[in-house]
């Protein structure tokens, strides 16, 4: 039988992998609200070098778990799908896919394709716990898409590539699953504690022997680019105490629960158009802070267990909080 080995969350923001010195310049280009703290050169540094640590922390703790194959939760931001038909929820059941690495586009910000500037990585899907996590949702009651290919200029995106550049060598089989968190109408957070808590029994029942693990890349508060965009770390806070408790239902629930506050146009819903659907969201936060849905969907594979935070640190550059955890089981 199979066995659930570790589960891991992390940010992939650019920043996490674009040199320092950079970031102040990026922060003077965007529209970030007046009351938002800027940090000096040393200061940002410093923040560096904590996501470094963090990130070298999750690297050893995957190796130390030694899975066989990696179940990757992560968005799309329009590498796959278009808005010709954009699924809630798209399993990658294929042998391979590829996709960029951040050495290829750090030196740039909003895109993260591949190309002729851009090369790309070649990386083993695993069909078999592709289909049976397909199957195994199927049967209880939810209505994935599936991807037997990818893209052949894109690949699939950072959201998928950061983690395997991140966590492991790129030897280490994938299943991706997307998961839409940036166009509205997205899943909610309730929606994502359950695919979550179904997606760890298919893994409990699986027949054969693999060591599987599990990692919700995104997140946490950020709304890059966007007019008098901010950074939220109480709403980041309280969900990771509800994390380190292992209560990924109260994660869900506080994530579902909030409020836009009136006239924030960090968090607004542009017209419809290329990049942008013009529907209204579901509830809850808008923009990339939606990728903490990833982050649920991995707390609930692992509910009841308390996570170990590794850091939180509020780059207010970007401003993103950046947050790195895992549960060992």
């Amino acid at each position: 039988m199979a066995k659930l080995a570790g589960v891991f969350n992390m940010t992939h923001s650019p920043f996490c992998y674009m040199p320092a010195e950079r970031w102040a310049a990026v922060r003077a280009s965007r529209p970030v609200r007046d009351d938002m703290p800027v940090d000096d050169p040393e200061e940002n540094m410093a923040k560096a070098e904590r996501i470094k640590s963090s990130f070298a922390t999750l690297r050893q703790k995957m190796a130390e778990v030694k899975p066989d194959v990696i179940v990757v939760f992560g968005d799309d931001q329009l590498e796959c799908f278009d808005f010709k038909n954009y699924p809630a929820f798209a399993i990658h059941v294929g042998e391979e896919f590829h996709g960029a690495t951040s050495a290829a586009d750090q030196a740039y910000m909003g895109t993260q394709r591949g190309g002729d500037d851009h090369p790309l990585q070649a990386m083993k899907g695993h069909p078999a716990l592709g289909t049976a996590l397909l199957r195994g949702l199927m049967r209880r009651g939810f209505d994935p898409a599936f991807m037997m290919d990818v893209p052949t200029e894109e690949g699939l995106g950072h959201a998928i590539m950061r983690p395997a550049e991140s966590l492991t060598d790129y030897s280490i089989p994938i299943v991706s699953v997307l998961v839409n968190c940036y166009y509205a109408p997205q899943v909610t957070g309730q929606r994502c504690y359950e695919l979550g808590k179904a997606v760890r029994e298919i893994i409990d029942e699986y027949p054969d022997d693999l060591r599987v693990a599990v990692v919700g890349s995104g997140g946490l508060w950020h709304t890059p680019g966007m007019q008098q965009a901010y950074l939220d770390e109480q709403f980041d806070l309280t969900g990771l105490r509800h994390m380190q408790a292992g209560n990924a239902l109260a994660l869900a629930k506080h994530f579902d629960a909030y409020n836009i506050p009136a006239g924030d146009s960090s968090q607004i819903i542009a017209p419809r158009g290329p990049k942008s659907t013009g529907m209204p969201g579901p509830g809850g936060p808008q923009g990339g802070t939606r990728e903490t849905c990833n982050w649920i969907i991995a707390a609930a594979v692992a509910d009841g267990s308390g996570a170990t935070l590794v850091d939180y640190v509020p780059v207010y550059a970007s401003p993103i909080g950046a947050g790195f955890a895992y549960w060992e089981l």
